[in-house]
């Protein structure tokens, strides 16, 4: 097999660069809230609940992770949001509150035990997170007949999930890869295995992630498990030594969520696990390939994050027609150019061969039948597993 980063394919998600005077991280430090208030009219982050009124289309609140909507570093917003919101008159705030799936919910969990705002009418955390909010009846079913393109457009790949097999709960936003990245003018040497990770040049240069589902996927595949199938606790406690070994010996510096990117950008990090699409968009910021998105010899694991809706939301209409918008294929070819995870939507990949035909074939956006067979989906953990799983992780990261 060729080195992964050697594929074109694979090269030209890094390739791109934009040239901005301000990049999208600088502009988020400057925010005590991280939240964008967006449009004409649009509210304060300490605004209440959401909803129509005044004769307006009403308020959405959306929180989401970092790099996760197609933004214009120039003007300092997001375009595809902002023709939703002169399309409909809808004022949006958005939110780029989740750094990882645990400590987002673990903000808002009281609230949404209690069926109380939580500050989001929109959120989309990962399937692996909202398994449990729909186990504990924490979410709202939202209304396929209010969606058309949604029903007409949602590829297969994520139609059905074991905990909402008609996608009621949670309808998919982005999918995508957990990998490995490397510094190519620190660490050219570069990687292609998570073991590689461990070489003694890289002590103390090297991170993993807090969703712990991905980092110990990761680590099993290369160990032989099947993590789609019947794998358990001595799986698990053979991955977590692993990862508990490197940790306590200082070759892993820091295991964070979506912060580890200022790690990669401040040279902390060398080496270590990443998502595929921030690695591009990390590129492009510095104006030239200085990361390389790995997918392991042993293969990767795909996540998919979900449009999600707390129960206490006053905005159930705006949601749905928020959802819907960004299943229309030439919307979501537009954030698909920018974020470059797999994209949901069926026919964005044409509209994409208009705007970027290099990226309409790029098999990490659109995968192909050679890339399925390197991603692989980790099963979904009892709520049993998940809270033990998850003592003995943190109880490994020192918390």
């Amino acid at each position: 097999m060729p080195h992964p980063t050697s594929d074109p394919v694979v090269q030209e998600l890094v390739r791109r660069a934009r040239a901005a005077q301000l990049s999208r991280r600088q502009l988020l430090r400057g925010s005590a809230f991280g939240a964008a208030l967006i449009g004409a009219g649009s509210l304060a982050a300490c605004s209440g609940p959401s909803g129509p009124g005044d004769g307006s289309g009403g308020t959405l609140r959306w929180a989401n992770w970092t790099y996760y909507l197609d933004y214009d570093e120039e003007t300092g917003d997001w375009p595809s949001l902002n023709a939703f919101m002169e399309r409909t008159n809808i004022s949006v705030e958005y939110f780029e509150d989740i750094d990882d799936n645990k400590t987002f919910i673990a903000k808002i969990k009281d609230q949404l035990k209690l069926e109380q705002d939580t500050g989001y009418d929109l959120i989309v955390p990962s399937d692996t997170t909202t398994v449990r909010l729909v186990e504990q009846d924490q979410l709202l079913e939202f209304d396929r007949a209010l969606m058309p393109n949604v029903d007409a457009n949602m590829i297969d790949m994520v139609k059905h999930a074991s905990f909402d097999p008609d996608r009621v709960w949670s309808i998919p936003y982005q999918a995508g890869m957990t990998g490995l990245v490397y510094n190519t003018q620190l660490y050219p040497k570069g990687v292609r295995e998570v073991s590689d990770l461990w070489a003694p040049e890289l002590a103390g240069k090297v991170n993993l992630l807090t969703e712990q589902d991905d980092t110990l996927a990761l680590i099993m595949l290369e160990q032989g498990v099947d993590i789609e199938g019947d794998w358990g606790d001595p799986e698990f406690e053979a991955a977590l030594a692993v990862a508990k070994q490197h940790i306590d010996s200082g070759q892993v510096a820091t295991v964070k969520g979506n912060s580890y990117t200022q790690d990669l950008e401040q040279g902390n990090v060398w080496a270590g696990m990443c998502w595929s699409g921030d690695i591009a968009i990390l590129n492009e910021e510095a104006g030239e390939e200085i990361w390389k998105f790995v997918v392991p010899e042993s293969g990767a694991s795909v996540f998919i994050d979900s449009f999600s809706m707390p129960r206490a939301t006053q905005a159930f209409e705006q949601a749905h027609e928020l959802v819907d918008y960004y299943y229309e294929p030439e919307v979501a070819a537009r954030v698909a150019e920018y974020v470059q995870y797999v994209c949901p939507v069926a026919g964005a990949q044409e509209e994409m061969a208009k705007r970027n035909p290099e990226l309409a074939e790029n098999p990490l956006i659109f995968p192909d039948e050679e890339m399925s067979k390197r991603i692989f989906d980790m099963r979904s953990l009892t709520a049993e597993e998940d809270n033990r799983y998850t003592q003995a992780f943190q109880k490994v990261l020192g918390n």
